[in-house]
């Protein structure tokens, strides 16, 4: 089983409109209700290419309920903790330039950290973890470490898709899989991502530290994977950038579906660029119709290598 775990699920509100005047009333042309969260987005696209996962996080309220059956209509199970306080709202305003808003994350306590640590407890060997998403400043990161190593002495594979520090200090825990974009990979080394045989050379030293699979997200120019012994750039597709949220999310779960289902790691980097191609084409997240529409406009190439200790 495939288990994502989001810390503050939210209602995403996102709204579209010809021109956002601060200050002034503005009225939405199209709003959109959707439960946001990005373990949640990767669970949401697990199931629409055919693959079950259990949503874990903490929610509460009016809005968690509003989560739970919104995720039970698409058959996506879930198994969230209740924190007795209203999940959060985030409003996103889409008008020329984005702008959002988001809510603040529950305050969590002993007993629901003690919870979670308790369901991670029943992942076996096969299954996968997928953390994803910001993890609340007020939180230790041992506690997510100790999640982490929980799930990798059950032989479980460990997915991580944060940023900040908290993906700094996790990578220590040797995920199979990281996703940074161009700019998380350089914030890990201090310095500026110049062009994809960089990124691939810098991926290569996380490799180095114990990461599986390292997928960075370069924008327009396409995505790059990394392992210990290879490393393989594709070109994003082509298509009109209708909205980026959730995007990230879809590249995780790409490559988790396809590998789940028995493709080649170079199929489903394939799978995985198409994904996220699919959503940011789109106003929600991809189908599997979708993805598969773009396979053949992305091929798969390897890198060279540049020393980057030089």
């Amino acid at each position: 089983m495939i288990y994502t775990c989001t810390v503050a699920p939210s209602i995403d509100c996102t709204n579209y409109l010809a021109d956002f005047k601060i200050g002034e009333l503005n009225r939405s042309e199209k709003v959109y209700y959707y439960p946001g969260g990005k373990g949640i987005n990767v669970s949401r696209v697990l199931k629409r290419h055919g693959v079950d996962s259990v949503a874990l996080g903490f929610a509460g309220g009016f809005t968690g309920r509003f989560i739970e059956d919104f995720l039970a209509e698409e058959n996506v199970k879930t198994d969230f903790i209740g924190t007795g306080q209203i999940s959060r709202i985030n409003i996103k305003i889409k008008s020329g330039d984005e702008t959002e808003l988001n809510g603040p994350g529950p305050e969590l306590t002993k007993a629901h950290l003690e919870e979670l640590k308790e369901k991670v407890k029943n992942i076996r060997s096969g299954d996968w973890f997928v953390l994803s998403g910001s993890i609340p400043e007020e939180l230790p990161l041992a506690y997510f470490a100790a999640l982490a190593e929980t799930c990798q002495n059950a032989g479980a594979r460990f997915v991580l898709d944060t940023s900040g520090k908290a993906l700094k200090e996790l990578i220590k825990s040797k995920p199979f899989l990281i996703k940074p974009n161009k700019e998380e990979l350089g914030d890990l080394f201090q310095t500026e991502i110049k062009g994809i045989e960089q990124a691939a050379e810098y991926a290569f030293e996380l490799t180095k530290q114990g990461v599986e699979n390292v997928i960075v997200s370069m924008g327009a120019e396409g995505a790059i994977l990394v392992d210990k012994e290879q490393a393989l750039f594709a070109r994003a597709p082509r298509g009109k950038m209708v909205n980026t949220v959730g995007a990230g999310d879809s590249m995780v779960s790409g490559f988790i579906a396809a590998l789940s289902q028995g493709r080649s790691k170079a199929d489903a980097f394939r799978y995985s660029i198409a994904s996220g191609s699919a959503t940011a084409f789109r106003a929600d997240l991809c189908t599997k119709e979708d993805t598969e529409k773009l396979l053949d406009q992305i091929e798969v190439q390897p890198i060279k290598r540049l020393d980057v200790s030089k």
